[in-house]
């Protein structure tokens, strides 16, 4: 019996250097971390009921129909157990172990692509290069530990886990001069919406994990031949990606790699990216000023800061090489999108996109929601 080919990162050591190179944010006292993870822990829990009411969705196996979240005028009730969905668990965590809590989620997404590459095309097994590619995974989680400030995986085996990265939304709080109180619930609402679209839709996880998986696959193919280039053509792929970047240019880094088919699906895929975040920024907003009273002040101040404005242009730089530009049109282009469905056939029309994968929107009805609308409501 032969044993399994050894991982083509050193995922140990990934999580080990992701954690040492994570910079642990901004200086507090005792006092203020503990009001801090207090009130993002409240925050999340205030937030279930407030997305049930505004989004109309209904977790599946929920005892009650849409619009839970509301009583008999509208407004919205705190709900109890058994009516409560359960969403999964609520971590507040800092930095480091958000990092290394992605390198355990990047293991299982990847995990297949060894099995796809086959002995025809083995990617390095050496210690040597298995430790690059932990450094370069460590290095890479670290740099987006400091901007990220939420995070909702449904990959987490046994339960799902929100995360909510303490640091990140206290520094984000005090640049943007924000009353804390509001934007920890602001934040909340917007992760509790993803919470709420993967309990509407329990079909979504997998369909979204099988799509990224064969692209993963296909991918890996192209990565082998590309580590058997020539050393200038690496360094040819690298400089094109660099000045992309700086001009403004690239999309996503990977767009030097991709060929015409990987970049239709990834395309597919980032579809359904924009409806999950799109979504979920338009929902955060919905609420209104009864719940969140600071709330447009909050998105004002939190759309320049998305814009860059202030930022140095390495910073800048450094967004675009990470694909966080991308990650951002995501954003947007998903708003867009539901404001456009909403207003066509109203919210709780817009909810037939959780009703089965062949629902999800594509990359062109992203772009034109007149046309999914044609599609899904005839």
């Amino acid at each position: 019996m032969t044993s399994p080919s050894p991982a083509a990162v050193d995922w140990t050591a990934a999580a080990q250097i992701a954690r040492r190179v994570a910079r642990p944010g901004p200086v507090a006292s005792r006092d203020q971390l503990d009001d801090l993870v207090a009130g993002l822990r409240t925050a999340a829990d205030d937030a279930v009921d407030h997305v049930l009411g505004v989004t109309r969705m209904t977790p599946a196996g929920s005892p009650a129909g849409p619009g839970r979240g509301r009583d008999a005028a509208g407004r919205f009730a705190r709900l109890r157990p058994p009516e409560r969905p359960d969403l999964g668990d609520v971590r507040v965590v800092d930095r480091a172990t958000w990092a290394q809590a992605n390198t355990r989620s990047m293991a299982r997404l990847t995990e297949p692509v060894l099995g796809a590459v086959g002995d025809g095309g083995r990617l390095p097994e050496s210690a040597a290069a298995r430790l690059a590619g932990a450094a370069e995974v460590g290095g890479l989680l670290a740099l987006l530990s400091s901007k990220v400030l939420g995070q909702f995986d449904p990959y987490t085996p046994g339960r799902p886990v929100l995360m909510l990265v303490a640091p990140n939304v206290l520094a984000a709080e005090q640049a943007m001069r924000l009353d804390g109180p509001d934007f920890r619930l602001w934040v909340c609402l917007h992760e509790q919406t993803h919470a709420v679209q993967f309990a509407t839709a329990p079909w979504l996880a997998e369909h979204l994990a099988g799509r990224l998986g064969a692209l993963l696959q296909d991918v890996a193919t192209t990565s082998v031949g590309l580590s058997r280039a020539p050393v200038r053509e690496k360094v040819a792929l690298l400089g094109r990606t660099v000045v992309d970047a700086v001009r403004g240019d690239l999309t996503t880094p990977l767009d030097q790699v991709f060929g015409p088919a990987q970049k239709r699906e990834l395309a597919q895929i980032t579809a359904v990216m924009a409806l999950l975040e799109g979504h979920a920024d338009v929902m955060m907003d919905a609420v209104g000023r009864r719940v969140v009273p600071t709330v447009r002040t909050i998105r004002a101040r939190f759309e320049r800061r998305r814009d860059g404005a202030g930022a140095p242009r390495l910073d800048v730089v450094l967004r675009r090489l990470l694909g966080m530009d991308a990650k951002l049109a995501q954003y947007r282009d998903g708003a867009a999108f539901v404001r456009a469905v909403e207003t066509s056939v109203g919210r709780d029309g817009l909810n037939a996109v959780w009703a089965a994968p062949e629902h999800l929107p594509s990359d062109r009805e992203i772009a034109d929601p007149r046309a999914w609308v044609r599609r899904v409501h005839g």
